[in-house]
């Protein structure tokens, strides 16, 4: 087994080669091992290959990283067709992640390049995060936490004080963008707390499936909207300025999908106006974001808890998904690849 260490900022490489020195085995490179948590172990598939991690790719390192790659693992560093032109050994790409968007399927079907992603390992992790930003903002914990710290409490003549609403979630109505299994999951316990539950249809759409709700009517009875979708052309900027108009509850809205689904400076107009009562994202449009995004001008309000894309992100969660991805790169090299894009 030989240990090879590359450049200091990101490198750490392990390749396995039987004392033959055949180099011929398939090459697995990793590109974004910091995507994943320290927590989780990275185990490695069971059949003879090369092995060669890195902590990070910038997207003008992938090119060059993946050259003489047989399979690609990648969360977040984008493989695109340019990339995909100079590596005439690539077979398959493992997506660590269920969003896809960073990988060129079109230019991938024309190379015979087998995309898979990771599904379903969410089930618990995405939901959990979901209802920890809905609860803080319905019941005002950040503006209440604050008080406390600058002394308002302190200063109270009384044993409570009422400087934020506070709203139950029971029988209120809760409207979800995306009825796969995340929407599904969030779906199931948001009636458990008593709330009613719309599936929104598709927007623009002039019939609406069976169990779901006009896309128009959700924007108008929701007191709460979350996301849970993947962000395509389709999908890009679903709900803006004028979506935010047609709001009638001034509802909260959630996303922990992706960031584009909502239009940011939009957001923050509708806050603004007093279209909507508070906002709480786990996803931006560009990540990490940039110093001129709207929403980061605006996080001393009480109304407004940005995180950083970590509802996905539970120990639990990022093991079940990295045993999803060996088990994926196994399939392909057995001649079953499994959840093919």
């Amino acid at each position: 087994m030989l240990y090879e260490t590359g450049p200091t900022n990101s490198v750490v490489a392990m390749i396995d080669i039987p004392d033959t020195q055949d180099r011929t085995m398939p090459k697995i490179v990793f590109l974004d091992r910091d995507t994943i948590g320290p927590s989780v172990t990275i185990t490695r598939p069971a059949f003879s290959h090369q092995w060669v991690e890195y902590g990070k790719t910038a997207a003008d390192e992938v090119a060059g990283r993946i050259a003489d790659a047989d399979i690609v693992i990648t969360n977040k560093a984008p493989v695109r067709a340019e990339a995909m032109a100079g590596a005439p050994n690539l077979k398959m790409i493992a997506v660590a992640a269920t969003g896809y968007d960073v990988i060129d399927l079109a230019a991938a079907k024309e190379r015979g390049i087998t995309v898979s992603n990771v599904r379903g390992y969410a089930v618990n992790t995405v939901p959990e995060h979901t209802f920890a930003l809905i609860f803080a903002l319905r019941r005002s914990i950040v503006g209440f936490r604050q008080d406390v710290i600058d002394g308002e409490w302190q200063r109270a003549n009384q044993f409570c004080f009422f400087n934020h609403p506070i709203r139950d979630l029971a029988g209120s109505t809760l409207g979800i963008f995306g009825g796969g299994t995340l929407g599904g999951s969030v779906a199931k316990i948001a009636e458990a707390f008593g709330m009613t539950v719309l599936l929104a249809g598709r927007k623009g759409a002039g019939t609406v499936k069976p169990g779901y709700t006009a896309f128009e009517e959700v924007l108008e009875k929701a007191d709460i909207l979350t996301f849970h979708m993947p962000l395509t052309p389709e999908t890009r900027d679903l709900i803006g300025l004028a979506e935010f108009r047609k709001m009638k509850k001034r509802p909260l809205i959630i996303n922990t999908a992706r960031g584009g689904l909502v239009n940011e400076a939009d957001l923050v107009t509708a806050l603004d106006e007093g279209l909507i009562t508070g906002a709480g994202f786990d996803v931006l449009t560009r990540e990490p974001p940039a110093a001129d995004n709207p929403l980061l001008k605006i996080l001393n309000r009480p109304n407004i808890i940005v995180t950083p894309h970590v509802a996905w992100a539970s120990d639990e969660a990022m093991q079940t998904l990295w045993v999803q991805v060996i088990s994926h790169v196994e399939n392909f090299e057995k001649g079953t690849p499994s959840n093919v894009l």
